[in-house]
């Protein structure tokens, strides 16, 4: 009777197991650094969506506006609406988001045309009509191409705009409120940075050393000498609240705090009339002979933001 015979296969050397795990780990390496410089190389295209397409008109909603076509100085034009209100009103330069273009802020406008103001809304470079690509340098520059077109062809006071930035517009008003001084400053949905909010999205990645785009709303916003309003929805899914009440504790007085509830796309709408008339209360106190427009006097109720959500 025979035994158990000998294995013929010799046992796997232990070097073959470690030289096979540091091949996994370079090519794993490899593999996050390539991500991470795609990450960096591609940001626009993570940051911007813009349509070229017009869907509709303020006259599709029974609100007169002028077409404009503004002349940025470097062989480029910027499209956009100005929208009439009452000749004793504000002005509102409405900064619109990273995605879309102006023929998709209707219900927005509709809104703020009731309080009376004047609105000018424009698409920045790459956007909608306008020539030009985006880039974070580039919209702040189409902001100060909107500003003077108001102050110096329309011949409307600095102190009679009031500089509205929604989203990604926050970040771009907030910054053209450094550079001007404005009647007042709304963020609305706003962030305190690209790389604060872009690390939500992208948690395994260090985004505060990869983002190029920064839109620093948290380091500029201190600086700013006009009423501040803030408008943040504890609902909403893509900013959350949190961003708000940052940039609420961050702004110098006077300052108000709106609380919102729906969506990052469509709390005002879903806010209703309560979003109505905190923007209307804004605009009241702005009119009032005791409302200074800069330094940090407490005229303005500094109403706190809620707490939780």
């Amino acid at each position: 009777m025979r035994g158990p015979q000998p294995s013929t296969h010799a046992p796997k050397h232990p070097t073959n197991n470690v030289r096979t795990m540091l091949k996994i780990l370079l090519l794993g390496t490899a593999i996050y650094a390539m991500l991470c410089l795609a990450i960096f190389i591609f940001q626009p295209r993570l940051v911007y969506f813009p349509m070229k397409a017009i869907a509709a008109t303020p006259a599709a909603i029974g609100l007169a506006y002028e077409d404009l076509l503004l002349d940025t100085g470097d062989g480029t034009t910027l499209h956009g609406w100005y929208l009439p209100g009452r000749a004793d009103a504000h002005t509102l330069l409405f900064l619109h988001g990273n995605a879309g273009n102006i023929s998709h802020r209707l219900d927005s406008l509709r809104l703020f045309n009731s309080l009376g103001l004047n609105i000018l809304i424009f698409d920045y470079s790459g956007f909608g009509q306008s020539g030009g690509t985006a880039g974070e340098q580039q919209t702040y520059d189409d902001a100060r191409v909107a500003w003077n077109y108001l102050t110096d062809t329309r011949g409307v006071a600095p102190e009679q705009i009031i500089v509205f930035g929604r989203s990604l517009g926050g970040g771009v008003a907030t910054w053209l409120a450094t550079q001007r001084t404005p009647a007042g400053l709304i963020l609305e949905s706003s962030f305190t940075s690209v790389p604060a909010l872009a690390q939500k999205f992208y948690p395994a990645f260090p985004m505060r050393w990869l983002a190029r785009i920064r839109y620093d709303n948290a380091a500029r916003l201190p600086t700013v000498r006009c009423p501040v309003l803030i408008a943040h929805s504890r609902d909403d899914e893509l900013v959350p609240i949190s961003h708000g009440r940052e940039l609420f504790a961050l702004a110098k007085h006077p300052k108000r705090f709106l609380a919102m509830v729906g969506g990052h796309n469509n709390g005002f709408m879903v806010s209703g009339q309560s979003y109505r008339a905190g923007i209307a209360g804004f605009l009241a106190e702005l009119d009032s002979p005791t409302a200074e427009p800069a330094g940090d006097s407490d005229t303005l109720r500094a109403s706190p933001p809620p707490p939780g959500g």
